[in-house]
């Protein structure tokens, strides 16, 4: 079991932060003007309120142009405090409708302390959100170190990308290359212009990375920074053990299946994931 694998269980129990009607209900009840407006604002709210600038380089991969559609306005909607309150009540609110009565103690006990071991050395957005007060619901509480872990494993992912030389929009080609998702679809889910995704092959093509599609060198450098990303994300399951490892594994694969079937937005998203698909039973 490698910690992509791991990933993709917390990463679906994550995902419905952003990616649930009851949340993006509670954004728009704030005032948010658009789904993305409550994305940016609940997802940095852990950093308080910070400028776009600072947004765009700690999320990575979205134009600077559609982060700065969002913020600073969504401060002015409410402050990070609020949005920290809010993202947890659209939690709450998803999760007791698609998990119902499930019982996930133990998964948030054992999430909680593979998070307790997440690094956070040159990784804002982990740290900020392990900062953050443990809820006393289980589900909750699962939520948060379900949300430490994926931070966690997102800024060693940027750190590989910069190690390896590539922008954000270079990143998306050769992501969307290797996964076989819609450059269109991509674009305007990260806010590129076509003539910037253009500007990126090219550069990528004159790296010998892309030719309309990975070529060799861009197929092992993809895989190069995946793999680094594994190794960066690996301690908290050292630190679980294999057998802690395994019991969240058989814990949070149904979850994550179930999640899968029952959140709408998980069937097409820019992640590339498809947890009933890629999760086995």
């Amino acid at each position: 079991m490698t910690p992509r694998d791991l990933w993709l269980r917390f990463e679906t129990y994550h995902d419905v932060t952003y990616f649930s009607p009851e949340s993006r209900a509670v954004t728009d009840a704030l005032g948010c003007k658009g789904g993305w407006m409550g994305y940016f604002a609940q997802r940095a709210a852990p950093l308080g309120a910070v400028p776009p600038e600072i947004v765009t380089a700690a999320f990575y991969s979205f134009h600077p142009r559609m982060v700065a559609r969002a913020l600073p306005d969504a401060w002015q909607v409410a402050d990070p405090a609020r949005f920290l309150d809010a993202r947890l009540e659209g939690v709450d609110r998803a999760l007791r409708r698609m998990l119902e009565n499930l019982d996930v103690a133990e998964a948030a006990d054992l999430a909680g302390e593979s998070a307790d071991a997440a690094q956070i050395a040159g990784r804002v957005l982990a740290a900020a959100n392990r900062a953050l007060p443990v809820p006393d619901e289980p589900h909750l509480a699962l939520w948060q170190a379900c949300t430490t872990l994926r931070e966690s494993r997102g800024d060693g992912h940027i750190a590989a990308l910069v190690a390896a030389d590539l922008t954000p929009c270079e990143t998306l080609v050769l992501f969307s290359a290797d996964k076989n998702i819609d450059p269109a679809y991509m674009r305007v889910a990260r806010g590129w212009s076509e003539e910037e995704w253009r500007e990126a092959e090219a550069s990528l093509t004159g790296r010998g990375l892309f030719d309309d599609g990975l070529t060799s060198a861009g197929r092992a450098l993809r895989e190069d920074v995946e793999r680094r990303t594994d190794e960066a994300a690996a301690r908290p399951w050292d630190v679980l053990g294999e057998a802690g490892t395994a019991r969240f594994v058989a814990l949070m694969t149904p979850i994550a299946r179930r999640l899968g079937h029952l959140n709408e937005a998980m069937r097409t998203n820019p992640m590339a994931i498809d947890p009933v698909a890629q999760l086995p039973g």
